[in-house]
């Protein structure tokens, strides 16, 4: 094997600092305060709880993770945010309404001296939202420039070392790639021009990368995954990770449908439900936010299954997503599937899921770990897209002419195999002849 990759150590603070200080962001740094002062478990994290077999089953080596490899540790990490309201962490978790009262009155004082600076905010791109708390500037160019001020002012006043950002705000309106978003020259361009096609994610994105901060984007909108973007990222040496969470009825489906296609059964339909009464549930209500929702939770059966290879198996599956608004159930999502399965000869066969998830509390774990791996990332000399990150998202960032890959399994397989090979251990292919020759 390989001598592994040099990796300068986790020393000094690393910041966080979220894009939008909502149910997500609260519910996660809640939780790691929480967890720092043994009022609770991790959960969830793979990073915290996870282990990596190292050589042979016979071996015996499986270390921690966070072991393994040098995480910074969550007593070095420390907390900022942007958001459109005002109001600190604890009022901000308390108006979430995830995390019991009781929790939050022990974190009060930590959580009250989070306090998130104004945002860049256009309505443009979340119509069912508005908020005070907003960045003025005479164009995007000079709201781009006061991020990157403030990221540069929060490591000051924290003494951080380093920094990664992660869009954790409500999801955009679905928008395409276009000519400003091809070369890092016209991205420019655009910004100046103040160009609708660059939405505030964008300008979240381009300040974080411009200062050579990791930037991930934990929501289905187009963001940093556009041509000038990636340019930027190659120049300055930013880890980039995306998009949308991979949390509720897209992680069952991402564990349900590798089975059936192993085992070749065929799909000829999949009817996906949710209801959610959160912010994002408000968010995704409206059609626009929606379909950039949808498109990610649509595409992940068509990559797993490949109905271009297995034709008569699932060529004419029938693939329904709705989101549905309900405000009395909160933060706790309720999602179905109804799955019509074909079997030997032909014979129907149905599959029902009904999961009672809480979303926010999936999503906690997996931005712990997404920030964890990208400092990893960059302290480890890797840029651009980090596609052994895919296992958290639903819609993973990928090399141009590549497909995504979107089976957890493989996912997983792939983040472990990264890791083995920062180190210098040899990769495992579960080949197993070793074992009998």
């Amino acid at each position: 094997m390989t001598k592994g990759t040099t990796i300068a150590p986790a020393e000094g603070k690393l910041g966080i600092l979220f894009v939008g200080l909502g149910a997500v962001s609260t519910t996660t740094i809640a939780g790691i305060l929480a967890i720092r002062k043994g009022l609770a478990k991790p959960f969830g994290s793979l990073t915290q709880m996870g282990t990596v077999r190292l050589g042979r089953r016979t071996d015996n080596r499986s270390p921690a993770i966070r072991d393994f490899v040098p995480l910074a540790g969550l007593d070095q990490l420390v907390f900022g945010a942007w958001d459109i309201f005002a109001e600190d962490c604890y009022e901000a978790a308390k108006t979430a309404g995830v995390l019991e009262s009781s929790l939050l009155e022990q974190l009060k004082a930590e959580l009250s001296a989070i306090k998130p600076m104004p945002a860049v905010f256009d309505r443009q791109f979340v119509k069912r939202l508005d908020g005070p708390n907003l960045k003025k500037g005479i164009n995007k160019r000079e709201l781009a420039e006061q991020v990157a001020a403030d990221i540069r002012q929060f490591k000051k006043d924290h003494q951080v070392s380093r920094v990664v950002v992660i869009w954790c705000g409500s999801t955009e309106i679905y928008m395409k790639d276009g000519p400003a978003h091809q070369t890092l020259e016209a991205f420019e361009k655009a910004l100046e021009q103040s160009d609708p096609s660059i939405p505030s994610s964008m300008v979240y994105a381009y300040a974080a990368i411009k200062e050579g901060v990791p930037y991930a984007n934990a929501a289905p909108n187009l963001s940093a995954d556009v041509p000038a973007l990636l340019e930027l990222a190659q120049k300055t040496g930013s880890p980039l990770a995306g998009k949308d969470l991979k949390t509720g009825q897209t992680l069952i489906k991402t564990i349900i449908a590798p089975g059936l296609k192993a085992r070749l059964l065929g799909v000829s339909g999949w009817y996906s439900t949710n209801i959610l009464g959160n912010r994002d549930g408000e968010v995704l209500a409206d059609p626009e936010s929606f379909k950039a929702k949808e498109t990610t939770k649509k595409s992940v059966l068509d990559y797993i299954l490949q109905p271009n290879l297995y034709p008569e198996l699932y060529g004419n599956l029938h693939h329904v997503v709705r989101i549905n608004f309900y405000p009395p159930r909160g933060d706790n999502k309720e999602g179905w599937d109804n799955i019509d399965l074909v079997g030997w000869l032909g014979y129907p066969m149905q599959l029902k899921v009904n999961f009672l998830c809480r979303d926010s509390i999936l999503a906690a774990p997996i931005v712990l770990d997404v920030v964890l791996f990208l400092d990893l990332a960059r302290r480890a000399g890797l840029s651009g897209i980090q596609e052994w990150l895919s296992f958290y998202f639903k819609s993973p960032m990928h090399a141009a002419g590549l497909y995504p890959e979107h089976d957890l399994f493989i996912q997983l397989m792939k983040l472990k195999n990264t890791l083995r090979y920062m180190r210098g251990e040899e990769l495992i292919t579960h080949l197993g002849r070793e074992y009998y020759d």
